[in-house]
């Protein structure tokens, strides 16, 4: 252990001040808050300044901070948190909304508007613009007030010694982070995370991971009593730094920065956002296709229209309110809020905390979890599994005498309580068998020995004593007469059950006169007890309901490959291949990518055999999460795609996870999947039914503007139809998606949703063609009245878009589908407002007029037609997607 001498006291001179020092200043320990005090500092990492001058530049000492001054530091410096991770005001949000790709479009759109004085048009799109930003800022606030509030659920806390008063003694305790303040005195212990800067006061053996930091893989030694050395403030041994974790020994220390100004904040503000998730990407690669669409359409309506009709600018605003059309303006607001309800759901119902919303989708995208072993699959304590005699055969007189063993030698030596494999025997031997013998003298087990011996006197037994030893089979064997033939297959014997993944211990006996020194020598050999490890209650039905999913469990264990494949067996998991980390270290990248696929166990792994194994699943085309909850499991906590903990986990591993548990359960992650796998088939379906939607209704209008002396739809009539649209899409935030869903990972694959959009896209389309023709048909030429003409079609568009929202999300056909929903009700108010709006005063305004009744009834017989086409292409597409 190093230390370090310090002052006994906390009194400092008033006027003791480090030369040169820079940052917040406080009145020394002695005076009020406000005085007039002279003002102490802090001192930075990178000074020369002696611990002494540390703590008087502090205005503290080391037996803490009194609560008065901690509250007063507070007070005036603030919580210690870094002030740019503070959520953004809802103003902010607002404007910052405004940045948004498909806004940003918007509002290009509406400038041309305004430009060429389509005062109707560009009003419209301003209306849009002014609602997409106002659902989105609203939405994320909330989202991100409820995302607070949950992490503090999980705040990380740090022990801190501090005083009632000046004249009581330091008591240490618990407090949240946010509290520490400069001149406070904390412990750290393995797996902390290092709560501030902070100066070392005693440390042993203390190493710290300050990769975030400096970008070192290994830990850092750092000592109280060391040298500063010049390799810079990271390399000073005696200082250590937010951002970094303790990975083995323990410390106290004195703080000396908070919040802004540590040097993790410092550095933090110099790396940017985080990398982009493969959702996040997903859905860029998705919306910038649409845009270039969006800012193609104009130029290439006014060219068509002007080389076949002879049109000019007149044409620009209906260009305009085409591309609008094709533009999903909610898809901020839908992705947010399907992303915010789910967390809070899973937050509420089963105390899964989502610390970044994104990462909700990509758990519902996860087809590969990989856990360890111990905690997981198993709980960290052995069962008895069997009790063999010297042929193999099932014998309980072996479990009878190696429980005997165990409880007179937790009793006769005066253990304080029994060890895992003598409380797995005790648990499952007979309470009234252990008790029916009086013990004699007891030797507890010895690591060296390898074996513990007891000696017993069984009932009505006077002057004979019973002998019983048990321990490791060579150990137990060398005291054994046997012959070299029986012993060679008894060790077969116990090495067949190792092998099986099963721990084995021996018992022999033999009886003595009661005079005799017990010896163990000549010893009869009585069985095996073999002994497993306990299952997790849960693990089973948890490992069934994620197969069921689509998921696939992947073992990442340090332990004997026998012992992980055993606990596989035990709990259904078919195991298809073992993989150890000395052959793992023999592979090439691409042969750990194609042998990862098909291995299920990974024994003996180290944590940066973790890491390359989910690398290389990564590679194969998998979404992966990996369960971890140790310092070691940090580097395969940020590789996966998601990061999993549970709340008891060490607090590097719980911060630097995407999701955090309330206990290491894997049924808790099932619930995570079917919330994460909700909330992707929901903003799936909204994309496939708006985008496919929405670019059929473009094609259908450029055709027909083409076709026609006059425009399809007037621009303003054009803009309030896609305003009714996108007010009824918002009910896909809050849809159940068809039960299918949740059978399978919900990847957005962009090629996979543009051959959707396309093919459902070109359907729309002719259904709107074809409509175009029973208008020609009903009103007798489509010149005759285009008022009846532009009612006709909006009438058309909004009844088949409605349809479209019913038949696509509901579940598949011949399973009953689903009552009705949000998205129902949503599209029936959609197909009201179609069929009420052109005969209504306000239908008059934007130049509509009411229907002739032959035009319902021939509509009526295209939308049926149109619904036998939209079921027989959704069968089609269903079974295509279905897993062979």
């Amino acid at each position: 252990m190093a230390s370090v001498s310090v002052p006994s006291g906390d009194s400092v001179p008033p006027d003791s001040s480090v030369p040169g020092a820079v940052g917040p200043s406080w009145p020394s320990p002695g005076s009020a808050a406000g005085s007039d005090a002279p003002l102490v500092v802090r001192v930075p990492p990178s000074s020369d300044a002696s611990l002494l001058e540390v703590f008087r530049g502090l205005g503290a000492g080391p037996r803490g901070l009194t609560e008065a001054q901690a509250e007063e530091r507070v007070a005036r410096f603030g919580a210690n948190a870094v002030p740019y991770a503070r959520d953004p005001s809802w103003p902010r949000r607002f404007a910052r909304s405004l940045r948004d790709p498909f806004t940003a479009v918007l509002l290009c759109l509406g400038l041309v508007s305004a430009a060429v004085l389509a005062w109707g048009t560009a009003s419209v799109i301003l209306l849009l613009v002014v609602v997409s930003c106002v659902l989105r800022a609203s939405g994320e606030h909330r989202a991100d007030r409820s995302t607070a509030a949950l992490r503090r659920l999980v705040a990380t806390t740090v022990t801190v010694r501090r005083r009632a008063t000046e004249d009581t003694a330091p008591v240490t305790r618990e407090i949240p982070v946010g509290e520490l303040v400069p001149g406070d005195v904390v412990r750290l212990g393995p797996g902390d995370l290092v709560p501030a800067d902070v100066r070392l006061l005693r440390s042993t053996g203390l190493t710290v991971h300050q990769a975030a930091l400096t970008g070192e893989s290994a830990p850092v030694e750092k000592e109280a009593g060391a040298d500063p050395g010049d390799g810079g403030a990271f390399q000073d041994p005696r200082y250590c730094f937010q951002g970094s974790s303790v990975a083995s020994g323990s410390a106290t220390a004195v703080v000396t920065a908070t919040g802004g100004d540590t040097r993790f904040a410092a550095a933090h503000r110099r790396t940017g956002k985080p990398a982009a998730t493969r959702f996040e990407r997903s859905v860029q690669s998705v919306s910038w296709i649409l845009i270039r669409f969006a800012l193609l359409t104009p130029p290439l309506v006014l060219m068509a229209n002007a080389a076949l009709r002879g049109r000019g600018l007149e044409t620009l605003p209906f260009a305009v309110a085409v591309a609008v059309g094709l533009t999903p303006e909610m898809l901020p607001v839908v992705v947010t809020t399907c992303l915010a309800r789910g967390a809070a759901l899973l937050a509420r119902t089963h105390g899964v905390i989502v610390r970044r919303l994104p990462a909700l989708h990509d758990i519902g995208a996860m087809d590969v979890l990989c856990v360890d072993k111990t905690g997981t699959l198993t709980q960290d304590r052995p069962v008895v599994h069997r009790a063999l005699d010297a042929d193999g055969h099932d014998d309980p007189g072996v479990l009878r005498w190696a429980a005997v063993a165990a409880w007179w030698s937790l009793q006769l030596a005066d253990l304080p309580a029994p060890d895992a494999l003598d409380e797995a025997l005790l648990a499952a031997a007979d309470e009234d068998t252990l008790t029916s013998y009086d013990g004699v003298t007891a030797v507890p087990f010895d690591p060296a020995r390898r074996l513990a011996t007891v000696v017993v006197r069984a009932p009505g037994r006077f002057g004979t004593h019973t002998l019983i030893t048990k321990g490791a089979v060579e150990a137990v064997l060398e005291r054994c007469s046997l012959s070299e033939d029986e012993s060679v297959r008894l060790r077969d014997l116990a090495a067949a059950q190792a092998a099986d993944g099963l721990r084995v211990l021996a018992v022999a006996v033999t009886e003595r006169p009661a005079g005799d020194r017990p010896r163990e020598r000549g010893l009869t050999f009585r069985g095996l007890v073999t002994l497993r490890d306990d299952l997790a209650p849960t693990a089973a039905e948890a490992l069934a309901a994620l197969a069921a999913r689509g998921v696939t469990v992947k073992v990442l264990t340090g332990d004997h490959p026998g012992t992980a494949v055993r606990a596989c067996r035990d709990l259904g998991v078919p195991v298809s291949g073992v993989l150890t980390a000395d052959r793992l270290d023999t592979l090439t990248d691409p042969e750990l990518t194609a042998l990862a696929r098909r291995t299920t166990v990974f024994a003996r792994c180290a944590p940066e055999h973790k890491t390359r194994v989910i690398r290389a699943l990564q590679a194969g085309g998998h979404t992966v999460g990996f369960l971890g909850d140790g310092v070691n499991d940090l580097p395969a906590l940020r590789t996966a795609d998601v990061g999993i903990a549970p709340r008891d986990a060490a607090g590097v591993a719980r911060e630097n996870a995407d999701l955090v548990l309330a206990g290491k359960d894997l049924t808790a992650i099932g619930h995570a999947v079917a919330a994460g796998r909700h909330a992707g088939g929901n903003i799936a379906t909204y994309l496939r039914i708006t985008l496919s939607s929405n670019l059929g209704n473009v094609i259908a209008m450029l055709s027909a503007g083409l076709l026609l002396p006059f425009l399809p739809m007037l621009p303003a009539q054009v803009l309030v139809q896609n305003l009714c649209f996108d007010a009824a899409q918002l009910a896909f935030a809050h849809d159940r998606p068809a039960p299918a869903a949740g059978r399978r990972p919900s990847v957005l694959d962009p090629r996979e949703l543009l051959r959707f959009i396309v093919g459902f896209g070109a359907l729309n389309a002719v259904a709107d063609l074809v409509t175009f023709g029973v208008l020609a048909f009903a009103l007798r030429g489509p010149g005759d009245d285009e008022a009846l003409f532009h009612s006709g079609w909006f009438t058309e568009n909004l009844l088949a878009q409605a349809l479209v929202m019913v038949l696509l999300s509901l579940g598949s056909p011949g399973r009953g589908g689903r009552r009705p929903g949000p998205v129902t009700w949503s599209a029936a108010a959609l197909a009201a407002i179609g069929l009420l709006l052109p005969a209504s005063p306000a239908g008059a305004a934007l130049g509509l007029s009411a229907l002739p009744g032959v035009y319902y009834g021939l509509l009526a017989a295209v939308l049926a037609l149109y619904a036998v086409g939209l079921l027989a292409a959704r069968t089609r597409y269903e079974r295509h997607r279905a897993p062979r």
